[in-house]
């Protein structure tokens, strides 16, 4: 994904141009990394991306991020890095707007897979 030259992305209004739960948009691209937004409400999948570490930053709402050694809860305006290797399982209570940062091509639920696996999707 290629933003148009000097042209900020708006978060507020991306987030506004969809719905759909769990589904990650591509907004912007950082080298080899996409920068993502996506919607949550409930609870994920267990699972770990065995190769990379995985940034989670709270847009609006309340994020969980559960780990086998115990949880992290993100309000807006704060972020946690989930280690590369560390099994995780995000969960909002309420609808929760987040922002990741991953490398390109990243699966949402690592190594986990199932019905939930969704590519990231391109939002202009």
């Amino acid at each position: 994904m290629t933003a148009a030259p000097h042209v900020p992305v708006n978060l507020a209004d991306r987030l506004s141009r969809f719905s759909d739960l769990w589904s990650q948009k591509t907004v912007a691209g950082v080298n080899d990394y996409e920068v993502k937004i996506a919607k949550l409400k409930g609870e994920f999948v267990w699972h770990r991306h065995e190769d990379t570490d995985e940034l989670f930053l709270v847009i609006s709402g309340r994020l969980t991020i559960r780990l086998r050694d115990g949880d992290v809860v993100l309000e807006p305006g704060e972020l946690f890095v989930v280690p590369r290797g560390a099994e995780h399982c995000p969960v909002a209570d309420e609808e929760t707007a987040i922002l990741l940062l991953e490398p390109a091509g990243t699966l949402n639920t690592g190594d986990a897979g199932g019905p939930l696996t969704k590519a990231a999707e391109p939002l202009d």
